[in-house]
């Protein structure tokens, strides 16, 4: 196997570090995950999957499973993939064969789709200034939702372009914990008021019914796109394992006798942390449909619209834990909106300068306007995704189209690990057949499912 040539930004030379050999060592390296959970848990939990219990009840339970368990392999394995060889995430993707001007097919459908992809951050930070509007409204302030959003946006333009924001990641994450634990309890809490849950309606959820699939499709797949790990957050994930330093602590010398023992060591470590993720992401998505479709559907709701849907929502916290729970919903609500723009929005500058790279604009090895690149385009990002909001001022129908385009890019990514990892990753550390065997399946329910998004697309537009 060929070498691959050496990124800078990815494997700074000298910095290579045995891997840790056991479970509390490996601890002591995890964090990746720490930040894609805290843009994962957020508007596809708090928005899709409780409006999806709420408009099918318990009928789609397994799909939530499916979609929170499915793709966390192909996170796992891509990260191996970029980790071990060296390669960011775009340059990754623009190995692929079929290429037109210097890039390859599925860079330009990423570029194609950038507009309805940026429409579901633009649905976030609505969703954000709504539940900011929600909060002041309880105060007995007025905030017009439009208004919030507008000053959360230029609020993160400022903290993003700065580059230094991680420290607000890292406060704003037990935050987010409160309130998935918040939302724990009201699950428990839900068992002792008149919505109280049977394992007769748990286990008729986990029974695959594509009757009622059907009919809730477009929320369905939207959901499908938006809850566990979506193709952004897989794309994304990659990034942060370079700032983080993997791929430096195995090196790029693939003759180094130490090398093999090393990427194994560090696959460990990476496998640890995408594992301990699915367990969190799967532990705060359930509670929000259980509670979608125990509480919500029960009462006949079903969140719609813009400004009624984050009063809606409220109805989980207040109709099981009492009306003082409006506050600690609202507070919540808003803090785990805003933690996922700050985790979406700063995940998506990484690639920039990967694409002006690949088309040979700039230097591979100018580290410091690669910074300045993702720096200013962060600043940029968040004024864009407000005017998409402001032209199209509905943040369920936002974050349901950026969850619908998701969906239609995670075939690309399950397919791609799997002609990069046989194309040009090192045989040492290939994954075994079971898991190759799973990315097989992956990448062939992902291309149906595609597949779904494409006809309901092309049937709500000669319908409607």
């Amino acid at each position: 196997m060929s070498q691959l040539s050496q990124d800078p930004y990815t494997q700074e030379i000298g910095g290579t570090k045995e891997a840790p050999t056991n479970l509390l060592g490996r601890f002591k390296y995890l964090g990746p995950s720490l930040i894609v959970t805290g843009a994962v848990i957020g508007s596809g939990e708090l928005v899709l999957t409780t409006s999806l219990g709420a408009a099918a009840g318990w009928a789609l339970l397994w799909w939530l499973l499916l979609s929170c368990w499915c793709k966390a392999l192909v996170q796992a394995e891509l990260a191996r993939y970029t980790i071990t060889t060296g390669d960011t995430y775009l340059r990754a993707i623009n190995r692929l064969p079929g290429h037109f001007a210097g890039l390859s097919w599925p860079i330009w459908m990423g570029i194609l789709a950038y507009v309805p992809g940026t429409m579901g951050l633009g649905g976030i930070f609505g969703g954000a200034g709504q539940s900011l509007s929600f909060l002041s409204s309880l105060a007995g302030i007025e905030i017009s939702g439009i208004f919030c959003t507008g000053a959360i946006a230029i609020v993160c333009s400022v903290i993003l372009s700065t580059g230094s924001y991680k420290w607000l990641e890292s406060s704003m994450l037990p935050l987010v914990i409160g309130f998935t634990v918040a939302t724990l309890t009201c699950v428990f809490a839900m068992q002792f008021t008149e919505f109280a849950v049977t394992p007769g309606e748990i286990l008729s959820g986990l029974k695959p019914d594509w009757g009622l699939f059907i009919a809730f499709a477009a929320l369905a797949l939207s959901a499908y796109g938006y809850t566990g790990t979506s193709s952004g957050d897989i794309s994304a994930y990659t990034y942060w394992c370079i700032e983080k330093g993997y791929p430096t602590y195995i090196g790029g010398d693939r003759n180094d006798p130490s090398w093999e023992k090393r990427a194994k060591g560090w696959v460990k470590v990476l496998h640890t942390d995408v594992w301990l993720a699915l367990i969190v992401v799967t532990c705060a998505t359930i509670p929000y449909y259980i509670l979608g479709a125990g509480v919500l559907n029960q009462m006949g709701i079903v969140p719609e619209g813009n400004d009624e849907t984050i009063s809606a929502l409220s109805n989980i916290f207040t109709q099981t834990l009492g009306q003082w729970a409006v506050w600690i919903f609202s507070i919540g609500a808003f803090f785990i909106l805003f933690s996922t723009v700050l985790s979406g929005a700063g995940a998506g500058g990484r690639p920039i300068p990967d694409y002006l790279i690949e088309l040979k604009l700039i230097d591979r090895n100018n580290l410091s306007l690669r910074k300045s690149i993702i720096r200013w385009y962060l600043g940029f990002l968040p004024i864009v995704a407000f005017l998409i909001y402001l032209f199209v001022p509905n943040f369920v129908i936002l974050i349901m189209i950026g969850g619908l385009t998701s969906a239609l890019f995670l075939p690309i990514q399950s397919g791609a690990t799997i002609y990069l990892q046989k194309k040009f990753m090192d045989s040492r550390i290939q994954p075994n057949k079971i898991v190759k065997y799973g990315l097989w399946v992956i990448f062939a329910f992902e291309l149906v499912m595609a597949g779904f998004v494409v006809w309901f697309v092309v049937l709500a537009r000669f319908t409607s």
